[in-house]
């Protein structure tokens, strides 16, 4: 048996310590300029690639046009994490006008976004139709990994103002609401340019059928995760135990149901979130909760956006000048243009739809249903997708993830200007 030398450099450990300290410094960087939150889901992506360009002996990870599958659990499962924290933070559930510009953007820009992508993607990116329409829903959800700074606060601590309201709740929602696009662009893929044979099938089964069992199952599942956490046995209730392990499970419980019949897990964990929040509304246990889902959802985040960033060299071979066309129109003129439509006549000020327009970064969902839709159909422009949903993601992240302080001054600015009157 030969005997491994005393300092072997294994592969593993050395990638174990390449995460460590890109995360660190990923956090620790901007502190050096700034005392805001740290911007590090760009430079985690940024120093991930460095890392796999410039350090020998990295283990490689799976390819995800090659081998989704394992890209695809971890997105999922961060974006679950994800959607139910941003559920978790709306303290004030009221229903009424507060709403409007939440529905706005999911009903009008939304669409709007999808249709303008896809255009761009036939057009400009020369895609397939399907592959434009696949396009289109993936890119068009806002991230509730990515975007925490222009959400809410966390439970108890308010700071819900109509621009974080709006934001919070529009990447709570809209993943799922991406999914009955993601399928369309599958159906057009397998059957073609013909609405006649699955039209109605689709507006049926994948839009209506799947979008309201989300929402029946979420709701379902706080009211019993409620029930179980606060209200039984009495005097002995789970959740003065502190434990967030039960309420994960129950969110992970939730999710797997309502896939198992074919109804959208992530709106069921959003809806689960903000049921579950309603329950015993002023009890510590949910500040206690978000903090720990927040935890994992922050773990799973920066794993997943350094191992972005060790495959872009790899993603990248596709890349075209017009990669750069659609990506930079989509974040500086289709998102911002569509959400300025959408949020006209719904009570925000100038500066407040500004901020709503341009604030939707792309990000860990985007992943999500591009492995999702790979792992089920082979697509033409496969290579091509990757190359730009990974191109949107990282300038997303740089300009959204380098901005969102002054933006935030910048309404501050006027708020204290409307105090001193």
């Amino acid at each position: 048996m030969q005997q491994e030398p005393f300092f072997g450099l294994n592969s593993y450990h050395i990638a174990l310590a390449v995460i460590g300290v890109v995360v660190i410094l990923a956090r620790w960087l901007p502190r050096l300029v700034s005392n805001r939150e740290p911007a590090s889901p760009p430079l985690m992506i940024l120093f991930g690639a460095a890392a796999a360009l410039l350090i020998p002996g990295l283990p490689t990870l799976p390819d995800p046009r090659q081998e989704p599958l394992v890209w695809e659990l971890v997105s999922e499962l961060t974006v679950i994490v994800a959607l139910f924290g941003a559920g978790m933070r709306i303290d004030n559930l009221r229903m009424g006008r507060r709403w409007i510009p939440t529905f706005r953007m999911l009903a009008v820009a939304m669409p709007l976004t999808i249709l303008a992508v896809a255009l761009l993607g036939v057009g400009v990116a020369g895609l397939t139709v399907a592959g434009a329409i696949l396009l289109g829903a993936v890119l068009a959800p806002t991230d509730p990994v990515l975007a925490s700074d222009v959400q809410v606060g966390p439970p108890h601590e308010g700071e819900e103002s109509p621009v974080r309201f709006t934001l919070t709740t529009e990447a709570g929602l809209n993943d799922g609401l991406a999914f009955p696009f993601v399928y369309l662009g599958l159906i057009v893929a397998a059957e073609g340019l013909n609405p006649g044979a699955w039209a109605l099938d689709w507006l049926l089964r994948d839009v209506v059928y799947r979008i309201v069992l989300g929402v029946v199952m979420g709701w379902i599942g706080g009211k019993a995760l409620g029930y179980i956490l606060f209200k039984v046995p009495k005097g002995a209730v789970l959740a003065e135990t502190g434990s967030g392990v039960v309420a994960l499970a129950g969110v992970l419980l939730c999710y797997g149901s309502t896939e198992l019949i074919e109804g959208y897990g992530f709106i069921a964990v959003a809806v689960l979130g903000l049921t579950l929040r309603r329950m015993e509304a002023e009890h510590e246990f949910h500040r206690r909760l978000h903090d720990f889902s927040e935890s994992i959802e922050h773990a799973l985040t920066a794993l997943l956006l350094v191992a972005l960033g060790s495959v872009l060299p790899i993603l990248f071979t596709d890349l075209t000048w017009t990669h750069f066309v659609v990506a930079f129109l989509l974040i500086l003129v289709i998102r911002p243009l569509s959400g300025w439509i959408a949020l006209m006549k719904t009570g925000l000020g100038f500066r407040e739809r500004a901020v709503v327009s341009v604030y939707g970064v792309r990000g860990i969902g985007s992943i999500y249903y591009l492995c999702y839709a790979g792992s089920h159909m082979e697509f033409t422009n496969e290579g091509a997708l990757w190359s730009l949903i990974a191109l949107v993601i990282l300038i997303s992240t740089i300009l959204h993830g380098f901005t969102v302080g002054w933006a935030m001054d910048w309404l501050k600015v006027k708020k204290n200007v409307r105090g001193r009157f």
